[in-house]
């Protein structure tokens, strides 16, 4: 928090110092194409030299005070991203508001454990991890909570995150020149769909004339000044004339290519600018090292070719300006070279505009994790294995206030499966869904909220959260049975970790507990991890019959005071208080 005040005092007074100097600049901008303009009168009026000269210099002023006005433009509009960035960090660890795109767009509620453990949308995982600025960042982020790395891939993971971590000024201004790119899918579709849709290259007789005209009407103009011949003259206005037809022969294909990717070149600009910023740092993390290395080509950078697809839009875009036409084409087919070398661009490098967008979705990604660790310093990376083997110590649920969170010990070996109980709100839904978030972040690289933990990475399998789906005529009850469906058929292929969450409620009671036993038995038959919590005390006596896979813990309350009490510890056992009755009569519903 002190590292975010820091932060915000100092990007405050840089902002005020540059935007004094910003203000100045304007004033001495107007100031000296003022003067240039009374130069000008003046020396209309006198025909003196000295005013000539002076209208010059202002002019070349101006000039120089326009490139400085931008240069200050810029600065001023990154340190109030920066200064934002880090507002918002502040009022995040205050737990005023979560100021971050909540990625509700990616929800999937067929996804094994999207839905139910609040991936996407307010107040979910994406939108607490979320700090991503451009599209592909945030989609690479939205499918990397939604896929299990290999151990190797979580690995490397883990170490860029660590370096990462570190690096906060490097991440802060990386976040800042994405937000500043305004990026959007929409935008980001059409760049790709430009760069995929492959055309014909032009004509050779288009080609040849691109060279063959401009040549010509140099060679006339020349030709004029040295001769004084006045033939001339009507020669250059035919070959003008040419060049504009010859402009109209090229215009549909110009006209098709600014379609397709449409206002982009800012925004490619803006890519071009993050990608400079991954190639000029240093990193030593394997992972980071190779997404740097794929930004190479060439023996070129990716800045250097995003910018030059910048200008060759920005370039493309002036086709609807009248005085640049008219001036350029008709003397040189300024927007057929333009065309020419979009195209040759298209051609050397279409295949590797898609990797860089990525390698930037991938930082984005990674910063996204290291603010997390940076966030939360007593988060731990969990140990990896392959042996099946997965434990925490003081796990807790990662979003919930950590002033009030309670973590617990627990472990999948040698017992695999745990049967819960515990009475209303004691706490078993948000322990399931704690071990099912923190499962996640352990799969993808990410830290995890315990003080420590070993995992092996598994998919993860969920039923906790379902609904009627009206859209489908599903009631509650077939959308579960088919969740259920789902889980057998992946643990027929391998093992994963499981959740289950009062499964079987739409039928009666002595269905649903017939029911949750077959289910218990046969995952545990296909060596699922994991945990089912569950009402019916019946079921925990399953234990008997499998003390070597299965164990009981449970969530117990207390009545003090006339009052319920919590505390959300778990314990070995079968839970023995219930609070339906307390609770229905202290409220008098009985």
């Amino acid at each position: 928090m002190d590292l975010y005040q820091n932060k915000v005092a100092h990007y405050a007074g840089a902002l005020d110092k540059i935007n004094t100097k910003y203000n100045t600049i304007s004033i001495l901008r107007l100031l000296s194409i003022f003067i240039c303009l009374i130069c000008l009168f003046y020396y209309i009026k006198t025909d003196q030299t000295t005013y000539v000269v002076s209208a010059f210099l202002s002019f070349v002023g101006f000039v120089f005070l326009m490139r400085i006005h931008s240069i200050l433009a810029f600065k001023k509009q990154l340190t109030s991203t920066l200064l934002t960035i880090n507002k918002n960090e502040i009022s995040y660890l205050k737990r005023e508001k979560i100021p971050f795109e909540n990625g509700v767009e990616f929800n999937d509620f067929h996804h094994p454990y999207a839905y139910d453990l609040d991936i996407f949308g307010e107040h979910s995982l994406f939108q607490n991890l979320n700090r991503t600025a451009t599209f592909i960042g945030k989609k690479t982020l939205a499918n990397q909570l939604l896929t299990l790395n290999s151990n190797e891939a979580i690995l490397e993971n883990q170490e860029a995150v660590t370096e990462l971590k570190t690096k906060i000024d490097w991440r802060q201004e990386f976040l800042a020149l994405a937000t500043i790119c305004q990026d959007s899918k929409s935008a980001f579709d059409s760049l790709l769909r430009w760069n995929t849709i492959k055309k014909s290259p032009l004509s050779k007789v288009l080609l040849t004339l691109s060279f063959v005209m401009p040549a010509l009407f140099f060679g006339l103009l020349i030709a004029y000044f040295i001769t004084d011949k006045g033939i001339l003259i009507a020669y250059l206005t035919y070959v003008f004339i040419a060049n504009s037809m010859i402009l109209g022969m090229a215009f549909k294909r110009i006209q098709s290519e600014i379609t397709q990717a449409s206002n982009i070149d800012k925004i490619i600009k803006q890519y071009s600018l993050l990608v400079k910023k991954i190639e000029n740092e240093t990193f030593q993390s394997k992972k980071l090292q190779d997404l740097q290395q794929q930004l190479l080509s060439n023996n070129a950078k990716a800045s250097q070719h995003l910018k030059e697809l910048s200008e060759l839009f920005s370039s493309m875009d002036t086709v609807g300006n009248f005085v640049v036409v008219l001036l350029f084409d008709g003397v040189f087919l300024y927007h057929v070279h333009v065309l020419k070398s979009l195209l040759k661009w298209k051609e050397n490098y279409s295949t590797e505009l898609e990797r860089w967008m990525n390698v930037i979705g991938e930082f984005e990604m990674l910063n996204s994790l290291a603010n997390l660790a940076h966030n939360n310093p007593g988060f731990v990376f969990p140990k990896i294995n392959s042996e099946y083997k997965i434990s925490f110590s003081d796990l807790g649920h990662p979003l919930l206030n950590p002033a009030s969170r309670v973590g617990n010990d627990t472990h999948f070996y040698p017992q695999s499966f745990v049967i819960l109980t515990g009475s209303n709100m004691s706490g078993k839904s948000t322990f399931l869904r704690s071990l099912g978030i923190n499962m996640v972040l352990g799969g993808i690289g990410s830290v995890v909220c315990a003080s420590e933990a070993t995992i092996h990475p598994l998919p993860v399998l969920v039923s906790m959260r379902l609904s009627d789906s009206l859209s489908d005529s599903e009631s509650y009850f077939f959308a579960e049975i088919k969740r259920l469906k789902q889980i057998m058929d992946v643990l027929e292929e391998s093992p994963t970790f499981v959740l289950l969450d009062e499964i079987l409620r739409g039928t009666n009671s002595d269905d649903k507990r017939n029911g949750t036993i077959e289910v218990v038995k046969k995952i545990i038959a296909q060596k699922a991890i994991g945990a089912i919590a569950t009402h019916d005390i019946e079921v925990c006596l399953t234990t008997n019959a499998y003390p070597d896979i299965l164990t009981n813990q449970c969530f117990e309350v207390e009545i003090r005071d006339n009052e319920l009490y919590f505390d959300y510890k778990l314990r070995n056992g079968i839970c023995q208080n219930k609070s339906a009755t307390f609770l229905m009569q202290k409220m008098g519903v009985i």
